[in-house]
């Protein structure tokens, strides 16, 4: 079970690596549509310099059946996108689920565990938002980037073998705090690509033309992002906040005292106060999205100090990553 656990993780990040190829083809191919929308007489008189800012004859634009062809393969590359995330995520719980009965626990007990769990509720969520917002697809190039880069990190640098559970996570907590806490993280992470799409596009519409604003060029609008970018994070932090008062508990029965100062339960509560910081300024009139929304983009980097960091360079009672 174990080696089929370590196989299944290395075909997701295959299919992982797949999708993203398939949803840049599409995000490159994504203008086409813009340009079936310009009316044929339209085409006509710009090409014979009449239309347009000037009387120099311009190159026509391309026949009708280009960009109609176009389009098409952009809409089946975008598919087949979806499809191979869908795909991608059933290797992917099946790893986690075959590690899990290899190890006869929950396959949470090291960083290389928590990091697989988190990137795959990262993804389920995607698909789950896809599902209910197929505008949002071209947001997934970003999306499944995050994804192989994080997988990736996981299997080559992370990966440990299976060993019994630490003796301190014996306990029913274990389910009841880790389980809270992955599925918020993997929320959060997610809910970065928006909000980082968000400041892209907004930068884009408002004019800006240098690089990363480019890179937004295709995305949905910005409004939409930010929304979504929103939604996600208002979704999590009552789960992230209940997740760290059941750490609280679960160290006053393990050791005593509920809280303290070790580096991850600080980090955690600095994960809380600055996504508590970006609702409140969400929430504030006064205070602008985009503004409000780098709040969001710091609060993933120390949930992301907090997942790698913390296991790599500090030590403490929550030294479990299993890293030597």
């Amino acid at each position: 079970m174990s080696a089929l656990s370590d196989n299944l993780v290395t075909f997701a990040i295959l299919v992982y690596l797949i999708a993203m190829i398939s949803h840049a083809v599409e995000y490159a191919l994504g203008n086409a549509r813009a340009r079936v929308a310009v009316p044929a007489a339209e085409r006509e008189l710009v090409g014979a310099g009449v239309g347009g800012t000037g009387s120099t004859p311009s190159t026509p634009p391309p026949p009708p059946a280009v960009v109609h062809s176009s389009a098409r393969r952009a809409r089946i590359a975008g598919l087949i996108a979806v499809a191979a995330t869908a795909v991608a995520a059933v290797l992917h719980l099946a790893a986690l689920v075959t590690r899990g009965i290899a190890a006869d626990r929950m396959p949470w007990g090291n960083m290389y565990e928590f990091v697989l769990t988190v990137t795959f509720i990262g993804v389920v969520a995607w698909l789950g938002v896809l599902w209910k917002l197929p505008s949002l697809r071209k947001l997934g190039l970003f999306l499944t980037l995050v994804m192989v880069l994080l997988v990736a990190t996981a299997e080559l640098v992370l990966y440990v073998p299976i060993v019994p559970l630490v003796p301190a996570l014996n306990s029913y907590w274990f389910v009841i705090h880790v389980s809270t806490i992955v599925f918020a993280s993997g929320i959060f992470i997610f809910g970065a690509v928006p909000a980082v799409g968000f400041l892209m596009r907004n930068g884009y519409e408002q004019g800006k033309r240098s690089f990363p604003y480019t890179l937004a060029k295709r995305l949905p609008d910005a409004g939409s992002l930010e929304r979504l970018t929103f939604v996600l994070h208002a979704f999590s932090f009552p789960i992230f906040t209940f997740a760290v008062i059941a750490g609280a508990i679960w160290a006053e029965a393990a050791w005593g005292r509920p809280w303290g100062w070790d580096p991850k339960e600080t980090w955690a509560f600095i994960s809380w106060v600055v996504y508590a910081g970006y609702l409140h300024a969400r929430a504030t009139p006064s205070v602008k999205r985009n503004v409000a929304t780098w709040l969001a983009v710091l609060g993933v980097l120390t949930v992301l100090m907090n997942l790698f960091g913390v296991n790599i360079f500090f030590t403490g009672l929550h030294s479990y990553g299993g890293l030597d």
